[in-house]
């Protein structure tokens, strides 16, 4: 009796000091059900494991109890993986292609609203209350520019909440505010770089008649580069069959030749298989292409070679090939020591059998998020293990 006491008292101590989003435990069916019974939305915490911004939305903004006392009372609310489980198959119907995106389900599973990224307590607040006014939706929204709406801000806060999963929307936005000649801003030439997925789009022809303009924000060789970029994507998408899964080299290589030198474009190539392969988690093919191509990793970037120290370390077992994977590593941290760098280091000598300098680049590493403010809760328990 004592023993059950004592449980109780903790149990509603517990609740007494909650605070915060509570999430509901069990499957979408079982979620959308409660919702559909309450007469409630659902707010979907759209996460992957690896992502930053998500992990400092559960730190920082889901505890908060003004926004748990909004979010519990109007919303089911349920955290859901996109990358592992039902959340594979709700992010293709959903169309989740950045993380975080916070979604507001009806109890018939339409989508209603969306947003993405960090977003600060008051806004977190402002986007749910948004939600529920069916004026201010998502779906309000794009009926309201079907009907012909022009007004500059409204066309941007539009375009800002379809960019990354509705592209071909996005654009048909961007075409109307761009129409009325606005000023190339900062922050508006952003917006047109997010929605410029390809050169048979509205928002790449007004990038190109807006040439001179962006210019005066805009490096000529940036602008070169982006120009660039935009062509390989649009090649690469007409050579990439995603029933087949096959990639029609060919057409890629005598497309991209014809604004690119033929060395260059061998080289992507490469780059484009090898991203596929990892994609696809054929990671011999990976190993092989990655092990060539970064024979000579002197002109690579920091933050390139950590990446891919990083997928090697994930997913190559070979003992030489991580050795090599090492000397990357080694090269990033000579170049732009942070904690992210140093952090794979240890990965891999742990992963070799190196238990010494593994140890080493774990306290380093640490020691580097502390100074920095980051999350060393992964690297910490690898040193514990050592």
């Amino acid at each position: 009796m004592k023993k059950t006491a004592i449980l109780s008292f903790l149990f509603f101590a517990v609740i007494a000091f909650a605070q915060g989003i509570k999430f509901e435990e069990g499957n979408f069916k079982s979620i959308l059900a409660k919702a559909k019974k309450e007469k409630k939305l659902v707010f979907i915490d759209a996460y992957a494991v690896w992502c930053g911004p998500c992990k400092l939305m559960v730190k920082n903004i889901f505890p908060l109890k003004p926004v748990g006392d909004y979010y519990n009372a109007n919303f089911v609310n349920a955290k859901i993986d996109m990358e592992k489980g039902e959340g594979i198959d709700l992010a293709k119907k959903y169309n989740v292609k950045v993380f975080p995106t916070y979604l507001f389900i009806n109890g018939d599973g339409e989508e209603v609203h969306r947003t993405i990224g960090y977003v600060e307590e008051k806004d977190f607040i402002q986007f749910a209350m948004d939600a529920g006014d069916p004026n201010k939706r998502l779906t309000s929204l794009k009926q309201k520019f079907e009907n012909g709406e022009k007004d500059p801000e409204f066309l941007v806060n539009l375009a800002e909440l379809t960019v990354y999963n509705d592209t071909d929307f996005s654009n048909r936005v961007l075409e109307r505010y761009f129409a009325a000649k606005p000023e190339i801003t900062k922050d508006n030439l952003q917006l047109l770089l997010e929605a410029m997925k390809s050169t048979d789009g509205a928002t790449y022809q007004i990038f190109t008649e807006r040439k001179a303009d962006i210019l005066k924000i805009v490096p000529e060789e940036k602008l070169e580069n982006i120009d660039k970029n935009v062509k390989v994507n649009t090649v690469l998408s007409k050579a990439y069959d995603a029933t087949t899964k096959k990639l029609n080299e060919d057409y890629f290589l005598a497309e991209t030749q014809k604004f690119m030198t033929k060395e260059d474009s061998e080289k992507l190539l490469k780059r484009v298989k090898s991203s596929r392969a990892l994609k696809d988690k054929d990671y011999a093919t990976y190993e092989k292409i990655n092990l060539e191509l970064y024979k000579d990793y002197s002109a690579a970037s920091s933050s390139e070679l950590n990446s891919l120290a990083w997928n090697f370390f994930e997913n190559v077992t070979t003992k030489t090939s991580l050795e090599t994977a090492i000397k990357w590593a080694q090269e990033s941290v000579k170049k732009d020591e942070n904690y992210a760098n140093t952090d794979t280091l240890a990965n891999l000598y742990n992963k070799i059998g190196d238990k010494k300098n593994a140890k080493l680049w774990a306290e380093k590493s640490v020691q580097l998020a502390k100074a920095t403010g980051q999350d060393s809760a992964d690297t910490e328990k690898l040193l514990k293990s050592l």
